[in-house]
């Protein structure tokens, strides 16, 4: 028989409790809550029962605990953070400066303290390009490249709103008051890293004034020109310039090479002339001291020394001479030889067929013998006449 025929009543619902037929509803959802806390409360250490009195009260303030336990667990893990190497953090406790700490690991209230992180390393530039009016009244076009670092966190966070924008108008004052300052030449050629180092130091005292917290490292003119209407005849100008600095440089290149030439020239003077006079003195005391050996021996023998003085003044004249006369025997009459003519024409031979040898030396002297034979013939024929 099905459970929800008429007369059987025992076993109407198969949900139902052991003697059937009990609540024919849906469970109790209060009663469902207070076994779940009599659950709990065993976990935690509480006693079973019906989830009122005190062990709910109990259990209600261990939730509360360990949520309180894990959020003050989690808002102490975010309080710590790192501060790069080329960094620095500016630490702010409800919006009032508190500190500036260095590279790390460091640990501030979350939500209490605020960190700004500022690269204290990272070299920044800004570069600018304007026209502007110099001291003579011309008109040039600069480009100016400008770098830097933050020097000091703290002015750079707090100090100034926003310190970059205030190093470019620090950047552009400074430009114009120098190069107003300055002539139009100077501005354009030799002028310019002066220029450059003007307004590095102008620049800086408007930073250091604003309390920006920036520090310049460099300034560069990277170029500088006149106004394109006029730039053909500014470059004529420096052409010029550049040709006269080019003579210029040629001229005492040449001034230092002959400088030292001549210098050169007049010490080897001086070293000859010393040299001479050294040679001079030496020779001369030499004759005197064999003049004066000579006087022993001549008073020792006079006629042997003075025979002997004789031959070697003789041989000495003639050594230098090119021409030899020739005494002839049992006449007035004396032979000239041309001994520099025969050597000449002997010197040709000898260069066209070699050096001379003993057969052209012999021809040599029979030339001459005979040459002093008719010379002696055609004499004595004379004065058998």
């Amino acid at each position: 028989m099905a459970w929800n025929e008429p007369g059987n009543q025992k076993d109407r619902d198969p949900w139902g409790g052991k003697n059937g037929g009990g609540n024919q509803g849906p469970p109790d959802l209060d009663e469902a809550i207070r076994k779940l806390q009599s659950q709990l409360g065993k976990i935690f250490g509480g006693k079973g029962g019906s989830g009122s009195g005190p062990s709910a009260g109990k259990l209600s303030g261990g939730l509360f605990s360990i949520v309180l336990i894990v959020v003050s667990i989690g808002w102490a893990l975010m309080g710590f953070y790192t501060i790069d190497q080329q960094e620095r953090g500016v630490v702010l406790r409800l919006g009032k400066y508190l500190e500036t700490v260095p590279p790390g690991l460091h640990w501030n209230p979350w939500g209490i303290d605020q960190v700004a992180k500022i690269n204290v390393t990272k070299v920044r530039s800004h570069s600018s390009r304007g026209t502007m009016l110099t001291e003579d009244e011309n008109i040039v076009e600069v480009n100016l490249a400008v770098q830097y670092v933050i020097s000091d966190p703290k002015k750079f966070h707090l100090s100034v709103r926003d310190p970059e924008l205030s190093l470019v108008h620090a950047n552009d004052s400074a430009l114009r008051h120098v190069v107003g300052s300055s002539e139009m030449h100077q501005v354009l050629t030799e002028g310019r890293e002066l220029i450059a180092q003007d307004v590095q130091v102008r620049l800086q005292s408007y930073l250091d004034r604003y309390n920006t917290g920036l520090l310049v490292s460099k300034v560069n003119i990277e170029n500088a020109q006149a106004p394109k209407e006029v730039q053909p005849a500014f470059d004529d100008v420096i052409k010029a310039r550049e040709d006269e600095q080019r003579v210029k440089n040629e001229a005492e290149a040449y001034a230092n090479g002959i400088i030292p030439v001549a210098r050169g020239y007049a010490q080897r003077l001086r070293e000859e002339a010393s040299a001479y006079r050294e040679e001079v003195i030496t020779r001369a005391e030499g004759e005197a001291s064999r003049f004066v050996n000579l006087l022993v021996e001549y008073k020792k023998a006079p006629e042997v020394t003075r025979e002997r003085l004789y031959l070697d003044a003789v041989q000495t004249l003639l050594a230098n001479s090119s021409k030899i006369l020739v005494d002839v025997e049992g006449g007035n009459n004396m032979m000239y030889l041309p001994l520099d003519k025969i050597v000449d024409t002997s010197t040709v031979s000898a260069a066209k067929g070699g050096s001379i040898g003993a057969r052209q030396l012999e021809e040599l002297t029979n030339k001459v013998v005979e040459k002093i034979n008719d010379r002696r013939s055609s004499t004595r024929l004379r004065e058998g006449r």
